[in-house]
């Protein structure tokens, strides 16, 4: 058996806690990730909670607070079902530990991304039969999973602010792809947080807390923060850099792979784009010579606002050495910054640079029989 019903074929970045990303080619050409190969990124151990015994609690600043069973769950509220895609912040990690270390952080690649249709209820819902009170700012969510990033080691948890939380899109998810939602996806219950840092889609939710500041707990306050180059991520504490919410615009090249060989001559690229928040990928632009000229691509229709959209061009390769560039535009008319080292920062986060593969294509030749 593979870890956690994954492909035999992840990049395993960690056994415990689990951190994998599949491989290009099963994200490549398909709207909706299977199961089997979506991403996983945890800071803890994976727990397997018992469905019946599950509760939520919903307390803070509301009028009525409330602790909720899977039962009252899918019982009192309407259900929604919505494709969104999950991306790490960590995302292509690799290409900015090319520019200088960042010791302890997985070398992401490509594949710390994924896009699953999920059901669940509208978080929105629940908040408004718990009554929001006025004073009400932030959202926060807790889970069991304990990690010993955090000194000392705590649960996992974060927070968004309430004008996300009631934003109808983001979900109290139990499914996913129209399956229960595994244990290492946050079964029974998950937070879905379309167009931010998977971070935030806190997994094995067990309560759910509106306050006025956003969450103390350690991977809000402190962890995923962009710090200033020079800094040093071993001293930083609460509030310091720039705390990560909604996803930056990104794109990668899924086919053909490093490594992949091929002849000169016509040939097709393909990848993702994904633009987070309330934005939308507009145009992907592919050049085969490092980009001196380039070409527009096609793109998919995709599955909804909250979702990447694949991408794919027919180009014509050179004999001998190429670079194929991908960038992408979204719908304010913002591009990807051309090159990651503007981009260092010392946990290697957001790394959204144009995307570059080399190639070496050589013409096959014939065998011959002796």
């Amino acid at each position: 058996m593979t870890l956690w019903g994954k492909r035999d074929d992840m990049v395993v970045h960690e056994a415990e806690p689990y951190n994998a990303e599949p491989p290009r080619c099963a994200l490549a050409d398909r709207p909706l990730t299977p199961l089997d190969a979506f991403y996983g990124r945890n800071h803890g151990p994976i727990p397997e909670l018992d469905t019946s015994g599950w509760r939520l609690t919903v307390d803070g600043l509301v009028d009525r607070p409330a602790e909720l069973t899977l039962d009252d769950l899918r019982g009192r509220f309407p259900h929604r079902e919505i494709a969104a895609t999950l991306q790490c912040a960590g995302n292509r990690r690799a290409e900015l530990l090319d520019v200088r270390g960042i010791p302890g952080e997985h070398p992401w690649g490509p594949g710390a991304i994924s896009t699953a249709r999920w059901t669940g209820v509208r978080l929105a819902d629940v908040l408004a039969a718990a009554a929001l009170r006025p004073e009400a700012a932030h959202v926060a969510f807790a889970a069991p999973d304990v990690s010993r990033i955090a000194v000392p080691p705590q649960p996992f948890g974060g927070s968004i602010p309430v004008a996300k939380a009631v934003a109808g899109e983001v979900l109290l998810a139990w499914a996913m792809n129209g399956e229960p939602l595994p244990a290492a996806h946050g079964g029974p219950v998950r937070v879905v947080v379309p167009g931010w840092i998977g971070a935030r889609s806190v997994k094995w939710l067990q309560r759910i807390t509106a306050q006025a500041e956003p969450s103390r707990n350690y991977f809000q306050a402190t962890a995923y923060r962009i710090l200033p180059a020079g800094a040093d991520p071993a001293a930083a504490g609460p509030g310091d850099g720039i705390s990560l919410g909604p996803v930056s615009l990104n794109c990668d090249i899924l086919r053909p792979a490093p490594g992949d060989q091929l002849p000169p001559g016509p040939a097709e690229i393909s990848g993702y784009a994904f633009a987070g928040d309330n934005r939308t990928v507009a145009r992907v632009d592919v050049s085969t010579d490092g980009g001196a000229t380039w070409i527009q691509a096609e793109l998919d229709a995709g599955n909804g606002p909250w979702t990447w959209r694949l991408w794919r061009a027919a180009v014509e390769l050179p004999e001998g050495e190429a670079e194929l560039v991908a960038r992408a535009w979204d719908c304010t008319g913002t591009a990807q910054p051309e090159s990651p080292g503007p981009l260092w920062n010392p946990k290697g986060y957001g790394n959204n640079s144009w995307a570059r593969l080399r190639l070496t294509c050589r013409a096959r030749t014939a065998s011959r029989s002796s």
